[in-house]
């Protein structure tokens, strides 16, 4: 649905992106992430055709940016992290003008206006001047002028901001929903959104992709190991060295203490799972085992190593 190859954009000398190149498959969700100047936004803005590119190519739905803009934008609902509203205007009135300079048939226009408001959840506003809206209601008002139109792909930036937490649940489960349908790309800095909505993740630093893959795959791949977090009753220096002489045992830290109780982090070689040796090992010594599960890396660790290192090798 998307295709993106050697995307670069300059701003005089200093180029925003360089090189630039992923693909989102229809029905995707596919979280964009990046610090910030990372070159998000720019991407985006290229994207949904408000701004050409250096060189390289981007396409929709087959249609290249730049030489079928209007074909890729009746093709493209699109929520800047400032949602592009007139303050002075109701929510029925704005989404209704929106409706149509996005080509709504006149007929279908009313229907189409009633339904996403409804699903955006703000038809009890619909009357409302949108100056006077809490700033979760305007977000809500701009993911729904991205919608009237009923596009296939949806280019979200920080669709969840200045939203409270049931809000945010509301707006993750209606980007899943919509996802079925649609191509979904999800700009955000809430990295715990982008585990619970996406399939996929890109990840951009000073302008070059630097990561594409599943949260899932991304976490183990960057660790480069599997992680144990154990709790054992007994003597702490005992422990951390007959731990650290098992088969496919790498490194054990010591993580905390509460009297003679230990947690320890253990990392382990990929693909061997020491779970049965180790918990053997803490029996047969006599120790007290207390707890023993696996501790995944997160999103935010993939995040962190990835913007903060790459561009110092």
């Amino acid at each position: 649905m998307i295709q993106v190859q050697n995307l670069t954009r300059y701003y005089g000398p200093v180029p925003a992106i360089d090189g630039v190149s992923f693909e989102v498959q229809t029905g995707e969700i596919v979280g964009f992430l990046g610090p910030n100047a990372a070159g998000k936004t720019t991407t985006m803005r290229i994207l949904t055709c408000f701004m050409p590119a250096s060189s390289g190519t981007a396409k929709v739905a087959g249609f290249d940016v730049r030489t079928h803009s209007m074909e890729v934008r009746r093709r493209i609902g699109y929520l800047p992290e400032n949602p592009p509203l007139y303050p002075e205007m109701t929510v029925t009135s704005y989404l209704d003008f929106v409706a149509k300079i996005k080509g709504v048939e006149s007929r279908d226009r009313k229907k189409r206006v009633a339904e996403v408001m409804d699903r955006t959840a703000i038809t009890d506003v619909k009357s409302s001047v949108i100056r006077k809206l809490s700033k979760g209601y305007k977000q809500r008002v701009g993911l729904a002028q991205a919608l009237v139109h009923n596009p296939e792909v949806l280019i979200l930036d920080e669709p969840t901001i200045g939203l409270d937490p049931k809000q945010i649940i509301e707006v993750r489960d209606l980007i899943r929903d919509l996802a079925q349908k649609r191509t979904v790309i999800l700009s955000t800095h809430i990295l715990p959104e982008v585990s619970a909505t996406c399939q996929r993740v890109v990840i951009i630093n000073k302008g070059k992709v630097v990561a594409e893959d599943t949260p899932k795959n991304l976490t183990t791949k960057v660790r480069g190991m599997n992680r144990l977090l154990v709790e054992i009753s007994g003597p702490k220096d005992e422990i951390q060295k007959k731990l650290s002489g098992l088969a496919g045992v790498k490194k054990v830290n010591v993580d905390g203490a509460a009297g003679n109780h230990f947690r320890f982090n253990i990392d382990c070689e990929l693909n061997h799972d020491v779970r049965a040796d180790l918990a053997k090992t803490v029996i047969h010594s006599g120790w007290g085992l207390l707890e023993l599960r696996s501790r995944d890396a997160n999103l935010e660790d993939v995040f962190l190593k990835l913007t903060t290192t790459e561009g110092e090798k």
